[in-house]
């Protein structure tokens, strides 16, 4: 048996992943504890794992991040990203630090596993290999790692072959270190050098690559090529493959029955609170046509739904993946890179529409891959979606690209791949 210490920032979307993680490193007999914040203690102990407390300067509730955080409401573009790399992940991390040292001292720990954001953990790479355990970055978000072959992460911006492209790469490359993300850049340096004695000597953004091993969740055929490509990155899947659900079937299933193709709609269980963003302006797109557009509310009562809803609409707080996903014949959705996942697995195709946090680079990557159409834009109007949709339903192109993917998603060996890269790590001596 191992011992090993789990850490995400008190975010759904990251502390979901790490979830899964958790309660399979506990069923393979392992020890685990998992430091965040207090409001998923409840989800930590029902995985299985010791649950830990991120100190209060860390916490805070991501149910409402504008209420959390007032000064981000209205910022967009770089101005937002540079405030909630700042604020949101970097402010933390002398904190998050402290929180990791004390279950260090507490308990010997065979490997430290981080989600991305977690930023503790750069501070915690400053030190020697031979004075702290092995650092495992787990890739819940696409990618990040600074390659000549990609545009900065962030910019939602993909490859390009080539000459041209390597330039293009090289020059958004010195815009995002010396002008974007200088602010982030200096602020984050001189954190780590008050925090930990020592200088940061890279670029804030690509710091993942300093852990001694990222598995990544995902498979190539859904990631950029690069040719630098660190020998410490391991694909192995998603983290989490469709199960058979509980969830009842709504009253009207039986109405996909393939007579009409289905559209299923959905912002997920996070960014749902305002249905103006996708929901609504998708079943005002598609209210004419004939076809069936299935509606998940993720977890809010259906009645809060535009209303009238359109004759072609289904509605349920939560649907079965694993029994709507083969009856699907387009996905649009806010780009979550799970629900993603969730959709190629079944050969889905997909029509994408965000733009904010990792979703940018979400949503590049399903228009790169040829899996589905990206509208750019967290709020797209109706008459888009509408093209969008009959784009992919017309396309065979789209589906066909999924299923590969697909393919590809079904012999990936998942966490059983990090089973494999915790036990190199484990049993190569620090030097």
């Amino acid at each position: 048996m191992s011992s090993f210490l789990l850490c995400s920032t008190p975010v759904h979307g990251h502390v979901v992943p790490l979830l899964a993680v958790a309660r399979h490193l506990v069923a393979q007999g392992h020890f685990v504890r998992f430091l965040t914040g207090a409001r998923y203690r409840v989800a930590v102990e029902s995985a299985g794992a010791t649950f830990l407390p991120l100190p209060a300067e860390a916490d805070y509730d991501d149910t409402d991040m504008d209420a959390a955080f007032p000064d981000r409401v209205g910022l967009k573009g770089p101005a937002g990203i540079r405030y909630d790399i700042s604020t949101i992940f970097l402010k933390p991390a002398p904190a998050q630090l402290r929180a990791v040292d004390a279950a260090l001292a507490a308990e010997p720990t065979d490997a430290v596993l981080v989600e991305s954001m977690f930023i503790g953990s750069v501070f915690l790479l400053t030190r020697p290999r031979a004075s702290r355990p092995p650092v495992i970055n787990l890739g819940i978000v696409p990618m990040g790692l600074d390659s000549v072959d990609t545009a900065p992460f962030g910019l939602g911006v993909p490859p390009m072959a080539g000459r041209r492209g390597l330039l293009r790469n090289r020059m958004l490359k010195l815009m995002a270190e010396r002008v974007i993300f200088r602010p982030v850049q200096k602020k984050a340096e001189t954190m780590v050098r008050e925090t930990t004695g020592t200088e940061l000597s890279q670029f804030f953004m690509g710091t993942a690559s300093m852990a001694d091993a990222i598995v990544q969740f995902t498979v190539p055929s859904f990631e950029y090529p690069r040719r630098d490509l660190p020998a410490t990155v391991h694909f192995v899947g998603p983290v989490s493959r469709t199960t058979p659900s509980t969830t009842a079937l709504p009253d009207w299933w039986n109405e996909l029955d393939g007579t009409k193709p289905v559209v299923h709609v959905t912002q997920g269980t996070v960014a749902n609170k305002n249905y103006d963003e996708l929901i609504a302006p998708t079943l005002e797109a598609l209210a004419g046509d004939d076809l069936l557009v299935v509606v998940s509310t993720g977890g809010r009562d259906v009645a809060t739904l535009p209303h009238p809803l359109p004759a072609n609409v289904r509605a349920a707080t939560y649907l079965p993946y694993d029994k709507l996903l083969p009856l699907t014949d387009v996905l649009v959705t806010n780009g979550g890179y799970g629900g993603v996942h969730y959709a190629m697995e079944h050969g889905v195709p997909l029509v994408v529409a965000g733009a904010t946090e990792d979703k940018a680079e979400v949503t590049a990557r399903v228009a790169w891959a040829g899996v589905g159409v990206n509208l750019r834009t967290n709020r797209p109007a109706p008459d888009r979606i509408r093209a969008a949709v009959h784009e992919v339903l017309a396309s065979p192109a789209y589906r066909e690209q999924s299923a590969r993917i697909g393919a590809d998603i079904a012999a990936s060996p998942g966490l059983a791949g990090l089973d494999e890269v915790l036990r190199t790590l484990i049993a190569t001596p620090a030097r």
